[in-house]
C-alpha cells in the first residue's frame, strides 16, 4: 500500500488576509503525513506593479505577463509570499522549503504559443521531474511551491498555481496515494452561487456532466473542475474543494471529487 500525500493549493483571497492566512498556516501545519503547499500571489503582484507604475493587463481573467510583469511576479511569488509562508511554517515546527519550478529543475514548461492572445511569459507545463522532489518529501521536508516554472533554457515563466498543484499530484501518484486540496474562500462547489449553504458534497464524472448541462457550474469554477477531473483521470486518488475548514480531521462541509 502506497503512503499518502496531501497537496494543498491556497487561493489568493486567503493570502491577502493576514488573519485568514495565519489560521490556514496552523491548519496546514497540523496535516499528518507527507504534504506539499502550492500558492499564487496575483493580487499582491498587481498591487506591487501599480506602486511601480507597471500596468497589469488581464484578458478573460488571465494575466498578460510581459517582461516587467514577470519581474514583479518573481519578486512577489518567489520572494515575499513564498519566503513569508516558509518562515511562518518554520515557526509552527513544520520544516518547509520554498521552491519554484526552476529549483532542482522540478517543473519544466514551454512559453505559451501565441494564438488569438499573446500571454507573454506564461508557461504551460510539459514535465515534472520527481527525483529531487521525492528526496525532499521522503526526508521529511515540506515543499512550498510558488507559481513559477522554467523552460530549461534559463527563462522563468508565470504558471497557473492550480495547474502546478494538479501536475505535482499526477507526477507523484506513482509513489503516493495523492489527495489534492483546492482551498479558497468558499465552502465548496455550490449549487446556488448566492448561498454558501448549498455545498455539493460529492461530484463524480456523471454528476459533473449533469451540472455542466444544467449550467450549475460556470465562470471561474469551470477551469477549476476541468483541472480536477484531468488530475483524477491521471491517477490522482481524490480532489477536495472548499475553505480551510476542510483541512480539519473531522470536517464534512466541502466538495469531494472522484471518478
Amino acid at each position: 500500500m502506497k503512503p499518502s500525500l496531501s497537496i494543498v493549493k491556497i487561493g489568493g483571497n486567503i493570502i491577502e488576509n493576514e488573519k485568514e492566512l495565519a489560521r490556514f498556516m496552523i491548519l496546514f501545519s497540523q496535516i499528518e503525513g507527507h504534504k506539499i503547499l502550492v500558492h499564487g500571489g496575483g493580487k499582491k503582484a498587481t498591487s506591487m506593479a501599480e506602486k511601480m507604475g507597471i500596468k497589469t493587463t488581464m484578458v478573460k481573467g488571465r494575466r498578460i505577463t510581459d517582461r516587467k510583469s514577470l519581474e514583479v511576479a518573481v519578486m512577489i511569488y518567489g520572494g515575499l509570499v513564498n519566503k513569508s509562508i516558509v518562515a511562518t511554517l518554520q515557526a509552527l515546527s513544520c520544516n518547509a522549503i520554498g521552491l519554484s519550478g526552476a529549483d532542482a529543475g522540478i517543473i519544466e514548461a514551454v512559453k505559451r504559443p501565441v494564438e488569438s492572445v499573446d500571454f507573454g511569459f506564461v508557461g504551460d507545463i510539459v514535465s515534472v521531474h520527481t527525483k529531487a522532489l521525492l528526496n525532499f518529501v521522503q526526508t521529511g521536508l515540506v515543499p512550498v511551491f510558488c507559481a513559477l516554472s522554467h523552460d530549461g533554457k534559463g527563462q522563468l515563466l508565470n504558471t497557473n498555481a492550480d495547474t502546478i498543484a494538479s501536475e505535482l499530484a499526477i507526477a507523484l501518484s506513482e509513489e503516493y496515494t495523492t489527495t489534492l486540496y483546492y482551498c479558497f474562500e468558499k465552502p465548496g462547489v455550490l449549487s446556488d452561487v448566492a448561498s454558501d449553504n448549498s455545498v455539493i458534497s460529492h461530484i463524480n464524472k456523471q454528476t459533473y456532466y449533469s451540472l455542466l448541462k444544467e449550467q450549475t457550474i460556470a465562470d471561474g469554477m469551470l477551469p477549476k473542475l476541468e483541472n480536477c477531473f484531468y488530475a483524477l483521470d491521471h491517477s490522482v486518488h481524490k480532489v477536495c474543494i472548499g475553505n480551510m475548514q476542510m483541512l480539519l480531521p473531522h470536517s464534512t462541509t466541502y466538495t469531494t471529487l472522484t471518478l
